[in-house]
């Protein structure tokens, strides 16, 4: 505000300043534009290959799997364009929120959509860890409950509570508010007028610090369950190497989760809880712009960690450790065999067989 008012009274160096913003504006667009363009290129590839995957794919644990991955990529693909397009806009008008959005409805929406937005993965990611987790350390139950209905119902409210969160100050009349930068809105985080404006950001950062430590327990387990498995040997499982492919992919959104999700969380909690009238414009700004990449890395943990991809990389661990690495050639010959079979049948993982032999006969699984 007061940049733009010196820049208007001070004739002197009007030429001077007037450059720099509209350096510093034009700077800000591009990358803007190019951080949606990449972020809507890399979801809609992963999209693709998610949808791809789901058509083709036979295992209803994988499918329910799918589902939920998909479903993440669609929320952050619309969360780039959404989100995206209304910053372009806020630059468009150079940040005169008073010129173009003099009621705040603009602001409470661009507030909301962030929350929702950055919830939604959260929630989703923390969803697919637990349904991963119950299918292997649970399977019966599993096979029981993974109906489609149930997974449908589940992802239903996955995004109802992100939506309930990101409605939650405008119902109570704590409409968002524009923020030290004046290009996006958030909560209410410099002079609070009572104690709901400290709770409501503190609600916003406990359910998606809840969500990732659930990400990081339901992860832990099932990693954890697949290597004792693995390490006693006392029986093989068909379709363990969508099993390794599901999970490498988990604990690859965990990771891009917690790094990008993480410092925004911690801040919001910090911040809300301070002590003085500190500005907080500026660290927020820069945790904020943190958590935006995730939107980004979400969908090439699909593309990347995929059992094409990890075949490729355990086949150049192999050539540089040698013939003794015994291990490499065993996994290899597990996501064969995997394929193999899963390709010719619809088992889950809950078909297992003694002596790691293809069967010669088709069984039917648990219903």
């Amino acid at each position: 505000m007061t940049a733009n008012g010196s820049s208007k009274t001070a004739h002197g160096s009007v030429f001077g300043p007037s450059n720099s913003t509209c350096s510093t504006k034009e700077m800000s667009i591009a990358a803007s534009v190019v951080s949606m363009t990449v972020g809507i290129f890399s979801n809609s590839l992963a999209l693709f290959i998610l949808v791809k995957s789901y058509n083709r794919i036979r295992i209803k644990s994988k499918a329910s799997f799918l589902l939920f991955a998909s479903s993440l990529v669609v929320t952050d693909l619309l969360g780039h364009l959404i989100n995206g397009s209304l910053v372009i806009l806020v630059y468009s008008f150079h940040k005169e929120w008073e010129t173009f959005d003099p009621h705040g409805a603009m602001c409470s929406v661009f507030g909301a959509c962030m929350v929702f937005f950055g919830l939604s993965p959260l929630f989703l990611g923390s969803a697919m860890a637990v349904e991963r987790c119950i299918g292997v350390t649970r399977p019966i139950f599993h096979s029981t409950a993974r109906a489609s209905y149930h997974m449908k119902r589940l992802l239903g409210l996955t995004w109802l509570l992100a939506a309930a969160v990101a409605v939650l100050p405008v119902l109570l009349w704590r409409p968002y508010k524009v923020q030290g930068s004046r290009s996006w809105c958030f909560f209410r985080m410099e002079e609070p007028k009572d104690w709901l404006d400290v709770l409501l950001p503190l609600v916003f950062s406990m359910l998606g610090l809840m969500a990732l430590m659930l990400s990081i327990v339901c992860n832990a387990m099932t990693s954890c369950a697949l290597l004792r498995a693995r390490l006693r040997r006392k029986h093989h499982c068909r379709g363990t190497s969508y099993h390794i492919e599901m999970i490498c992919q988990l604990l690859g959104i965990m990771l891009v989760s917690c790094v990008c999700w993480g410092p925004l969380l911690i801040c919001v909690i910090v911040l809300s809880t301070r002590a003085g009238d500190e500005p907080a414009s500026l660290s927020l700004l820069m945790v904020v712009r943190m958590a935006t990449w995730n939107q980004i890395l979400d969908p090439w943990v699909y593309i990347l960690l995929r059992k094409a991809v990890l075949r490729k990389m355990f086949t150049l661990l192999h050539d540089c450790c040698g013939p003794k690495s015994r291990f490499v050639q065993r996994w290899q010959r597990s996501v064969l065999r995997s394929s193999l079979e899963t390709s010719n049948s619809g088992f889950g993982p809950t078909d297992c067989h003694r002596h790691g032999r293809l069967p010669e006969t088709a069984i039917k699984s648990i219903a």
